[in-house]
């Protein structure tokens, strides 16, 4: 195990629970046009109107703080929402406004959806200290649109399994990485039309994953960043997989649990937290076409 730095506070592995409310915006980012479909929509609209309530009180029984990530586009049209998760001990990070990936926008699309959030949170008082990227698709401005509007960290990179520092033109933020295995939209996701995932896996073999990830990171001391939707681990099964996860992180006796902020601040202040390269690869057009 290694034990430098001081970001982790002694524990074995830092948990955090992380849920993105993404609501109807997955499905409307692949086209306005699904709008009309009621059955999509009421597919996604459960994740806000019962699965997020079922994961609060979950969260609220067994003493564990997480951090939701909301698209502004969300929190609009659902007043109120942000400021109920900010109530129960929470934090609300920012998710886009209309849950468009970076990597699809050009560079002037990528701020006006990223600063139309900002405003939607600071008009509900909501103070947002962190971003992530829809489906994870970070461009390489993204960090420095953090690091300018004074967010603290980005959770969309898959650099480390821990905690890393990005440099940015407008200041160094904190990474906390995230990856597919720690993703039950990989697991659970499915719809017809449009495709977002073809297998419904059960939540036995989700719960026997992610125990196994999270005995390995407690063998390397990292980060598990648990990313999860209401609209997929808040159905029942699911959601008791999901209290089988964090019962067995307590029962281990060596985990503790954060919100993605209270990580970000730790990490920051440890000088043993490491720097990574963050910049865009060469490519010769001869060898990689584009």
């Amino acid at each position: 195990m290694d034990g430098a730095g001081s970001w982790h506070g002694g524990a074995a592995a830092v948990v955090t629970l992380t849920f993105d409310v993404d609501a109807e915006t997955p499905i409307l980012a692949h086209g306005g046009r699904y709008a009309g479909h009621a059955g999509t929509m009421s597919h996604q609209s459960y994740g806000p109107d019962v699965g997020l309530p079922r994961i609060l009180d979950l969260l609220e029984e067994l003493e564990v703080p997480a951090t939701f990530f909301v698209p502004g586009w969300v929190a609009e049209r659902r007043p109120g929402l942000a400021a109920s998760i900010v109530e129960r001990g929470h934090e609300v990070a920012h998710h886009s406004y209309a849950h468009r990936p970076p990597t699809s926008m050009s560079p002037q699309e990528e701020r006006a959806d990223f600063v139309r959030a900002l405003e939607v949170f600071a008009l509900q008082g909501i103070e947002v200290t962190g971003f992530r990227a829809a489906l994870w698709e970070a461009s390489w401005a993204t960090a420095d649109l953090v690091a300018e509007h004074g967010l603290r960290y980005d959770s969309s990179l898959m650099g480390d399994d821990r905690p890393y520092r990005i440099a940015t033109a407008a200041g160094e933020i904190v990474e906390l990485p995230v990856h597919w295995s720690l993703d039950d939209w990989e697991q659970y996701a499915y719809l017809p039309e449009p495709n977002i995932g073809s297998v419904i896996e059960s939540p036995r073999k989700v719960l026997e994953l992610w125990r196994a990830e999270l005995d390995g990171m407690r063998a390397y001391r990292c980060l598990f960043n648990l990313c999860a939707h209401p609209f997929l681990s808040g159905r029942p099964g699911r959601a008791m997989a999901l209290r089988h996860l964090i019962e067995y992180a307590r029962e281990c006796g060596d985990v503790a649990f954060a919100r993605c902020r209270d990580v970000a601040a730790a990490a920051l202040a440890d000088p043993q937290v490491r720097s990574r390269p963050h910049e865009r690869p060469r490519v010769d057009p001869e060898i990689h076409p584009y």
